[in-house]
């Protein structure tokens, strides 16, 4: 067995048992209600995240970990036997916790880390970071443990439906008369990641049409090849993600295990709750 560790953040929105499994680290993205600071898969999740939003009536900040997160965590995998660390962080295009781990990187100028920008986020990054644990499982060295997992990332595709535009308007990325005009209306924004960024793909009307665009866009993706891995991610609506588990395996060859995870507080604060979204790897084969 390899003696790599794999570290990543809770923006890669791995269940906590499953990445316990993996013997794979999380450093928790924060969240700010005014004076009080929670840490997400510690003291927060997506349900006491709503249920303060609620309270307060408006949206909490939310904040990259400090490089002393990430010194911390590097440092309790080599206290731990570690020889080295593959550190896989979410997009930096959308987030400064590549770069607050390459910072703390540098404080270990003898020691052998990898920090990688997995130009993706959720579980398109949790993937990853599992590629990457079961690699270092198999015995592979630090080169190879990041080469597989930066190509599961690029087979990987992420497509999700927002069920309000509620939270929009509470960032004030929609105005609130155009949220409630949406919200009558049933708009669902349909977005995906391009680019590293989360971004605006097409409008549908009612969850039963959104979460359809979601798997056609998903078999579209797919093509001819077979799915190697498929992610459920959702905010705060695990029942419902259960019914589109069916909906999705009625329609799609999906593998015999598909993960259902919690968007978590660092994503879902921008996209609100009831979220719902199918992350698919393609195999390599054709």
């Amino acid at each position: 067995m390899s003696k790599i560790a794999v570290i990543t953040d809770t923006d890669a929105s791995l269940p906590i048992d499953l990445a316990a499994q993996y013997g794979i680290r999380q450093v928790p993205i924060t969240v700010q209600f005014g004076t009080q600071t929670f840490e997400t898969g510690v003291d927060i999740d997506d349900a006491k995240l709503f249920a303060l939003v609620a309270q307060e009536g408006k949206l909490p900040t939310t904040a990259a970990p400090a490089p002393g997160a990430f010194v911390k965590a590097f440092q309790q995998a080599f206290d731990e036997g570690a020889e080295g660390i593959v550190c896989i962080c979410v997009s930096s295009e959308i987030s400064a916790t590549y770069s607050a781990a390459v910072t703390a990187a540098g404080q270990f100028p003898d020691r052998d880390i990898a920090v990688v920008d997995s130009r993706t986020l959720s579980m398109a990054q949790g993937l990853m970071a599992l590629e990457a644990a079961q690699a270092a499982r198999e015995g592979a060295g630090k080169e190879e443990i990041v080469a597989r997992a930066l190509d599961l990332g690029r087979r990987s595709s992420l497509f999700g439906a927002v069920a309000t535009l509620k939270y929009l308007a509470l960032s004030g990325r929609v105005g609130n008369l155009a949220a409630t005009m949406g919200n009558i209306l049933q708009v669902k924004p349909i977005l995906t990641v391009e680019e590293g960024k989360l971004k605006p793909l097409d409008k549908v009307r009612t969850q039963k049409k959104a979460w359809s665009r979601l798997i056609e866009l998903a078999a579209e993706a797919v093509g001819d090849r077979r799915i190697e891995r498929m992610a459920i991610v959702h905010t705060n609506v695990y029942d419902q993600a259960k019914e589109f588990e069916a909906q999705a395996r009625a329609a799609l060859p999906c593998p015999d295990e598909i993960i259902i995870a919690e968007f978590t507080p660092g994503l879902s604060v921008h996209t609100g709750e009831g979220l719902m979204a199918l992350v698919v790897v393609v195999g390599k084969d054709l």
